[in-house]
């Protein structure tokens, strides 16, 4: 049991205010919030660590994995009792619509708007140092075409690979919404020719592996290397296709807000959200903001 599963159960113990089914509910969201910063790469020694930048990793991961209004409200409930607790009541807003210097919240509107660029390009050197060529590959998938971490490491070459783009079955993706990302760049395709000359037809997973043992894999190499976050490919991905299709970078990247748009500018910035969120697996425009501010 991780330091931070640890203290929160201890913290939960000490203080048990609230009925049954609250308290139950309690526990199960702060020891899943425990296990979601770890896979984020956030290694929380103590409760007392927790800050604001954690809150903001969630609530992205969350708006990410298309959680209703009600759910992600719910677990920001629990945050904010654990924060109560600990005597950081200040680090979140009061309200899920509210904000303060180190986050916006609009959960009412399922709206989110992030205060930094979560975008992240691979390390080269500490890429090199990760011994499964398989994990490399996946790696280098997620950050040439934007794809979720399980995506890259069921991703079959003999299946994906159709002339100018590649297709993800259902069975691949989160919600089981097949999806196909266009090849349009030169390392994509030199990506996709390695892969293919690597496994052939099978996936980036190793022969005596299924995808949860290949999945640990992952998880344990890109750990020891210091490879973490990786999310934040997906966050690279989008922010280089707006650049691409509107001409101008993001907002989070430092480009232009909305307001600052002209209405034809305005036109282009929509028609490149919705092109962008279909590509990475979403079916809003508004999804967009987490990765590209607004």
């Amino acid at each position: 049991m991780s330091n931070l599963k640890y203290q929160l159960q201890g913290l939960m113990l000490r203080n048990q205010d609230g009925s049954y089914g609250v308290k139950a509910e309690r526990k199960k969201s702060l020891l899943q919030i425990s296990s979601q910063l770890k896979e984020g790469g956030y290694r929380l020694h103590s409760v007392h660590s927790l800050k604001p930048k954690h809150v903001d990793y969630l609530v992205t991961r969350w708006l990410d994995e298309n959680l209703s209004a009600g759910t992600i409200k719910n677990r920001l409930s629990h945050v904010r009792w654990c924060a109560e607790k600990i005597g950081k009541a200040s680090m979140l807003p009061k309200s899920n619509t509210g904000s303060n210097q180190a986050i916006v919240l609009d959960i009412e509107k399922r709206t989110y708007v992030p205060v930094n660029s979560k975008a992240k390009t691979l390390d080269i050197v500490k890429l090199e140092k990760i011994s499964d060529p398989l994990v490399r590959l996946s790696l280098r998938l997620q950050q040439e075409f934007g794809l979720r971490r399980e995506e890259a490491i069921k991703f079959r070459p003999d299946f994906a690979i159709q002339d100018s783009e590649i297709v993800l079955k259902a069975s691949w993706t989160k919600g089981g919404r097949p999806r196909v990302v266009p090849i349009r760049t030169e390392s994509q395709r030199t990506l996709l020719k390695e892969i293919k000359q690597v496994v052939r037809n099978g996936a980036l997973i190793r022969a005596d592996r299924n995808y949860i043992k290949q999945l640990k894999s992952y998880e344990r190499q890109t750990s020891l290397v210091g490879l973490c976050k990786n999310h934040g490919l997906r966050h690279l991905y989008a922010q280089q296709r707006y650049l691409e299709l509107t001409g101008w970078k993001a907002p989070i990247a430092g480009g232009p807000k909305s307001p600052e748009l002209t209405q034809e500018q305005k036109a282009s910035d929509r028609c490149a959200r919705l092109l962008i969120s279909k590509e990475l697996g979403h079916s809003r425009e508004q999804i967009t903001v987490v990765y590209l501010g607004r």
